[in-house]
C-alpha cells in the first residue's frame, strides 16, 4: 500500500505548500522511502485526514495527539525561525484584533466578541481558553458577550476578526508568520493584541503500520535535515530553522492546559 504525505496545516499558499511539499520529498528521499503528496484543501476536516490508514507524514496539531484524536506515531516537529521559539519546536497563539480598533489590551476587549475554531485545536481553543482562565474571578466568570465558535480553520478566525463578526481571535503564531510572508495583504489590517505561552509545535506522524526501520530512518533525516544541502532554500521559504524529533510525550502539557480550563468550569472561550 503506498503512504502519502500531506501539510495542509501551513500549506498557506500554493507557494508554501509546494516548498513543504519539495521538503518532505527531500526527507523521504533521505530515508529510503518515498510518499503520494496528497492535497487536502479546507474546508475539509483535519480530522479525517488524520484517523486514515495510509499516513506516512502528515502534519498533525499536537492537542489532537495529545487527545489520541488518531492512532499516530509522532516523528518530528519544525523549528520555526522566530526569537520567542528559542531554536526550539514550539509555537504560540498570537490574539488579534482588527488594527483600526481602540484596543490595547485584552481586559479592552471583554464583553465582546471572541471566537475559536474547534474544540481539539491547540492554536485555535485550547491556547487561548487557557490564556484566558486567568483573567476570569468569581465577580466575573465569563469574560465576553458573545462567544463564535466553529470557525474551523485559522483563515476564518482572521476574516472574522477584519470583517467585524468578532473582536478578537486566536491565531496559529507560525502560521500567522507564514501568511505574512506569503499573503500580506490578508493581514494588513490585523494586529496581535497578545500572544499565549509556548507549547511543542505541531508534528509530521505516520501511522504504526509503517515499518518500524521506516519510521527510524525518517526520524534520523529530519534531524539531519538543516545538515544537508538542499535544506537552506526550503528553510527561507518556510520560516524554519530545522526539525526536532518528538514523542507522544512531548505534548501532554496542552491536557495539563485543557484540565486546568475544565477544572475551573471554563469548558470554552467566553
Amino acid at each position: 500500500m503506498p503512504f502519502v504525505s500531506n501539510a495542509r496545516m501551513y500549506a498557506v499558499s500554493s507557494e508554501a505548500e509546494t516548498a513543504w511539499k519539495g521538503l518532505i520529498a527531500h526527507v523521504a528521499e533521505d530515508a529510503g522511502t518515498a510518499f503520494d503528496y496528497v492535497a487536502y484543501p479546507p474546508p475539509q476536516p483535519l480530522e479525517n485526514l488524520w484517523r486514515r490508514d495510509d499516513l506516512g507524514c502528515v502534519q498533525m496539531c499536537g492537542y489532537p495527539i495529545a487527545l489520541d484524536l488518531a492512532d499516530v506515531v509522532p516523528l518530528a516537529s519544525p523549528i520555526p525561525a522566530v526569537s520567542w521559539a528559542g531554536g526550539k519546536a514550539l509555537f504560540r497563539t498570537d490574539l488579534i484584533v482588527r488594527d483600526d480598533t481602540p484596543y490595547r489590551t485584552l481586559s479592552d476587549t471583554f464583553g465582546g466578541t471572541v471566537g475559536w475554531t474547534v474544540a481539539h485545536s491547540q492554536s485555535g481553543f485550547n491556547a487561548l481558553r487557557y490564556h484566558l482562565l486567568s483573567y476570569r474571578s468569581e465577580d466575573r466568570p465569563r469574560l465576553y458577550h458573545r462567544s463564535v465558535g466553529h470557525l474551523v480553520t485559522a483563515r476564518r478566525i482572521l476574516d472574522s476578526v477584519v470583517d467585524g463578526r468578532i473582536d478578537i481571535g486566536p491565531l496559529d503564531a507560525y502560521w500567522h508568520m507564514l501568511v505574512r510572508k506569503y499573503l500580506p495583504g490578508l493581514t494588513e489590517k490585523v494586529r496581535i493584541l497578545e500572544s499565549t505561552g509556548t507549547v511543542p509545535m505541531p508534528a509530521f506522524v505516520t501511522v504504526p503500520t509503517m515499518p518500524r526501520r521506516t519510521v527510524d530512518r525518517l526520524r534520523e533525516a529530519f534531524a539531519a535535515a538543516h545538515t544537508r544541502p538542499w535544506f537552506a532554500p526550503f528553510g527561507d521559504l518556510l520560516l524554519i530553522e530545522g526539525f526536532e524529533l518528538v514523542t507522544r510525550g512531548a505534548f501532554h502539557r496542552t491536557l495539563e492546559w485543557a484540565r486546568a480550563a475544565e477544572a475551573a468550569g471554563y469548558l470554552e472561550p467566553g
